[in-house]
């Protein structure tokens, strides 16, 4: 017979198991909500770890080494959210490290992306979690902002596209959460910015890629630090409950980003923030009285903890109740696809003929001996080292990736760190490799100097000394690195090197480490090739060597645009507290200006000579879709991937922007036929409170392999 105490455990359990059989997750949440004292109702909306001690230990010890846990009430088997943070791959544990987003974004292929989310998810419920807070989709107005790496590119659709992927990848998994809505791209300033922006601005170009996840299921929303329109993300009604849920229909919960994510506790639950994150902090102590006082309703609080329930429960079911096993967690199987998507992230910018021959690939048979320079040829360099910090078992180094490619090659290092010692080991090479670009040091999450600000949202401690203690521990952190990018240009010492070595070696290859644009118009032209290698991951510099020698094709195209200069850019100052975000950045606002980019958006190069062909565009007026066929034919010798792209220029206003894109692999010799719908609704724009519209006039439909695809198919269509 079993006790009242063991029914009890099982409660979640058992309403998992009526879920599947088909009652009601509202009900079965319900239920769950109506056993549950006052005291554990309230737990539900915070993390289960008071502040004290648990900050200092986080800042001291590690950030989300195992899953952090909000809500758990165990006298019911209520297991809570147990988070993992991303985007790079699973933060808690020893995990695969895959390229940072905006490499992936390269690749252009959800599919692909579908299959990383399927095996994060998976390392992360084999370590424990159920929850995964790394879809950061957010649109990077400037790429100075500092964790640009962390998203998939500068236009809407592709984030969300790439986005919904993710999400639904780990969700055969575990939960997962979009991030961070909305607006939130800058980062030194990110505790105080508040972002100005008209209705048509916010819908049209910061949302649709929010709404494209939220719409295909996700289960939860992060809200951002920042303010919008005078109001902080994590208390804003307009955003979390009028647009969110009222307009979008969403029906999951919402959480708030870490420990200052929210200033009002109370108004904040009143404006549908659901779950106050990482700590019991500010509603662990202000929650309780304001409800005895009737500052706060315990309507909120029972609207909040059925969201949290019912999401729980609606994922429970819907996976298995055995947990993938621990072996899955950076497996051969993962490192293989964390190398895969490495090297079809990579962009080939530049590949000039040296002797009649393109410099890439490289030839094994025709080197003896090849000279890996710079700086960076043997660091492992994944990207920040901030919160999608995953500390991988091991990282292989572009020298590391190179050497174990090419082991009857004699790949050499320069003796010293100086210019004149890589200049005399590139002239004696056959070819040399100049790995440049950044690191931790220079680009990601910035969480700076102790702020006593900040300070006031953190509860009171028996200790006298904690707030001492905390902001000793916190300076002698990594809290000052990264951060918004003061340039877009390398160093100077790069630069310098860059001219060096291309003067000692004229089969010089550049490869360029970052997360985002950089300015190259001082020294592009001084290189026959130049290779974007992003932060690629744990498995990156075997996937350069890939590319490098031609065992795969450099797979990647532009997810933003490279400028020539940055005035190009719209102004950006990392220290704003207010802002202005207006339409045109990147792309938009170089075509609006009549500008040429040094390397348009969506550009790339391929090792064999791929071209799109036979576009015709049907309008589905029955359906509300323009429908695009062509075929990508690859007259080469070699097999080669191709991105079909859609670029649509409204009437009014006057504006370019991607409407649709569709990745092909293409077979030597072969023709592929490829398919692009574009819904109407992506012409849209906004007319007022939750109306669309699309404007009646000529659109022109341009087809091709980039932004500025000189031999792109040019169709004008009449939408009345």
């Amino acid at each position: 017979m079993t006790t009242q105490t063991e029914r009890d455990v099982a409660s979640f359990t058992g309403a998992v198991d009526g879920v599947r059989a088909g009652a009601d997750p509202d009900e079965a949440a319900r239920s769950l909500l109506e056993r549950m004292t006052e005291e554990e109702r309230l737990s539900l909306l915070d993390g289960d770890e008071p502040f004290w001690p648990g900050m200092p230990d986080m800042m001291g010890k590690g950030y989300n080494l195992e899953p952090i846990v909000a809500g758990a009430i165990p006298r019911l088997g209520v297991p809570g959210i147990r988070f993992s943070d991303g985007p790079r791959g699973a933060v808690i544990g020893r995990s695969t490290a895959f390229p940072v987003p905006m490499a992936r974004g390269a690749t252009w292929d959800p599919e692909l992306e579908e299959r990383v989310g399927e095996a994060i998810g998976a390392e992360i419920r084999a370590q424990g979690g159920n929850f995964f807070g790394g879809v950061c989709i957010n649109l990077p107005r400037h790429p100075a902002w500092g964790r640009a790496q962390e998203t998939y590119g500068e236009e809407p659709l592709l984030l969300g596209a790439m986005g919904t992927a993710l999400a639904l990848g780990a969700q055969r998994h575990v939960m997962a959460c979009v991030k961070h809505y909305a607006c939130n791209s800058m980062e030194n300033a990110r505790f105080s910015v508040d972002v100005q922006l008209d209705q048509r601005t916010l819908h049209e170009i910061y949302l649709p890629h929010f709404r494209a996840v939220v719409q295909a299921g996700v289960a939860s929303v992060m809200s951002a630090y920042n303010s919008v329109n005078g109001q902080w993300c994590g208390q804003n009604r307009i955003l979390l409950t009028e647009i969110l849920r009222e307009e979008w229909g969403f029906e999951g919960f919402v959480m708030s980003d870490f420990i200052w994510g929210l200033r009002d506790p109370v108004g904040s639950l009143a404006a549908g923030l659901d779950i106050e994150m990482p700590f019991a902090q500010q509603r662990a102590r202000t929650l309780r009285p304001a409800l005895d006082a009737a500052e706060a309703s315990w309507e909120d609080v029972e609207r909040a903890g059925l969201r949290i329930l019912r999401t729980q429960l609606r994922f429970a079911a819907a996976v298995s109740d055995s947990a993938p096993a621990r072996e899955v967690v950076a497996s051969a199987e993962h490192r293989a696809l964390a190398r895969e998507v490495a090297g079809r992230s990579m962009v080939l910018l530049r590949n000039e003929p040296i002797n009649g021959q393109p410099v890439l690939p490289l030839r094994a048979e025709h080197l003896s001996r090849l000279a890996v320079v710079g700086r960076l040829a043997e660091v492992p360099n994944t990207g920040d080292h901030g919160s999608s910090d995953v500390r991988a078992p091991s990282v292989v180094t572009p020298m590391a990736g190179l050497q174990a490619a090419l082991p009857h090659v004699e790949v050499t290092r320069p003796a010293s760190d100086s210019a004149e010692s890589a200049v005399a080991t590139a002239a004696a090479a056959d070819a040399a490799i100049v790995v440049v670009g950044y690191t931790a040091e220079d680009e990601g999450e910035y969480v700076g100097s102790f702020d006593p600000r900040l300070a006031t949202l953190y509860p009171p401690s028996e200790d006298p000394n904690a707030l001492k203690e905390l902001a000793q521990v916190w300076d002698e952190g990594p809290q000052f690195v990264g951060g918004d990018r003061d340039s877009l240009r390398l160093h100077p010492d790069d630069v310098a090197l860059i001219r060096a070595v291309a003067g000692a070696n004229p089969r010089t290859v550049v490869v360029v480490v970052a997360g985002a644009t950089v300015v190259m118009e001082e020294w592009r032209h001084d290189v026959p090739a130049i290779l974007i290698a992003w932060y690629a991951g744990m498995e990156g510099g075997a996937a350069l060597a890939d590319v490098l020698l031609g065992t795969i094709e450099p797979g990647g195209r532009l997810p933003f645009t490279v400028p020539r200069n940055e005035a190009d850019l719209p102004p950006f100052d990392k220290n704003a507290t207010a802002v202005s975000y207006d339409r045109w950045f990147g792309q938009r606002l170089i075509d609006r200006d009549g500008k040429q980019a040094a390397y348009p958006l969506g550009f790339g190069l391929s090792y064999t000579s791929l071209a799109i062909d036979d576009v015709h565009l049907a309008h589905d007026r029955d359906a509300g879709v323009l429908r695009i066929r062509a075929v990508v034919e690859n007259a080469g010798s070699r097999t080669g991937g191709h991105i079909v792209q859609v670029f649509a220029t409204r009437p009014e206003p006057r504006e370019r922007f991607l409407v649709g894109f569709a990745r092909a692999d293409v077979a030597a010799g072969e023709r592929v036929p490829v398919a692009v719908d574009v819904p109407l609704e992506r012409l849209a724009t906004r007319q007022g409170l939750r109306r669309w519209k699309v404007i009646p006039g000529a659109y022109r439909i341009d087809v091709g392999a980039h932004s500025a695809d000189p031999e792109a198919f040019s169709i004008t269509v009449d939408l009345p």
